[in-house]
């Protein structure tokens, strides 16, 4: 088996060269975004560090309560980020979001590694972080794209909604059209991925599995499978997200409580 090239800290100053080139096309264009990128890339990098810190004293623990809290963590914060993207929002919008990120992506995250994978123990950190951190990362994206969309179509039609609710439609009817475009919102970003992965695009996942050495179509097998369970959670979390906010703004009489919706 091939051994992977280790790299320095010196390979990475070399790197971070590169980001310059963003600056410049910023201050050629004047966009104005040289202070954006700047931080950007020191939080990259200091955040990327951390972890990368944490990881090891966690991999060495090896105790399903340390893997169990670092996983807990990361969920609340991916739950935390879909809230704070969005800029309408209403009240319970941070219970929903979170909720929305955390059910799915723990479901089909036991579903995978215990049932799919078999991965034993179940709380194995090389297995569970990883593999539990992109399904979160992409189900934070699809929960978010879904409740800017649904909360945009809510205000923007709400005469619509309105006058089906006042001819009789229920409330379910008046918001279908809303929570379909919302849906398809948020797992359009999945499913564009899986038609161009493997021809444009080579995942990270499969790609850093390929450079440590493994065989690469045991990293293409273990790429499709998390392709599933992305896809999976994304679309779960996008649908509970829209049913929410359906809970949240549409009465038991058939009423659209459309002033809870409000600007950021």
């Amino acid at each position: 088996m091939a051994s992977y090239i280790e790299i320095s800290y010196f390979d990475i100053a070399m790197a971070a060269l590169l980001v310059l080139a963003n600056g410049l096309i910023s201050l050629f264009l004047k966009l104005k975004l040289e202070k954006s990128l700047l931080i950007a890339a020191v939080r990259m990098v200091v955040q990327l560090l951390l972890i990368g810190y944490v990881l090891k004293w966690v991999f060495s623990a090896d105790k399903w309560y340390v893997v169990l809290g670092i996983v807990a963590i990361m969920t609340v914060i991916a739950g935390l980020a879909a809230y704070n993207r969005n800029r309408v929002r209403y009240d319970g919008m941070r219970f929903d979001a979170l909720l929305s990120v955390w059910l799915p992506s723990w479901l089909i995250a036991l579903i995978g590694l215990i049932l799919v994978m078999q991965v034993q123990p179940w709380y194995m950190p090389q297995y569970v972080i990883p593999i539990i951190g992109m399904i979160l990362g992409n189900t934070l994206t699809g929960v978010t794209l879904g409740l800017d969309r649904i909360t945009h179509e809510l205000q923007q039609k709400r005469d619509q909604i309105e006058m089906m609710l006042s001819l009789g439609a229920t409330s379910w009817e008046a918001f279908r059209n809303p929570a379909q475009n919302a849906v398809m919102a948020g797992m359009m970003p999945t499913i564009n991925s899986m038609m161009v992965i493997g021809l444009v695009s080579l995942p990270g996942m499969m790609t850093g599995q390929i450079l440590a050495g493994q065989d690469p179509e045991q990293a293409i097998r273990y790429q499709i499978i998390v392709m599933f369970f992305l896809s999976a959670s994304s679309s779960i979390g996008c649908v509970l997200a829209v049913i929410l906010v359906f809970k949240r703004l549409f009465g038991k009489h058939h009423n659209f409580m459309y002033w809870k919706l409000q600007e950021k």
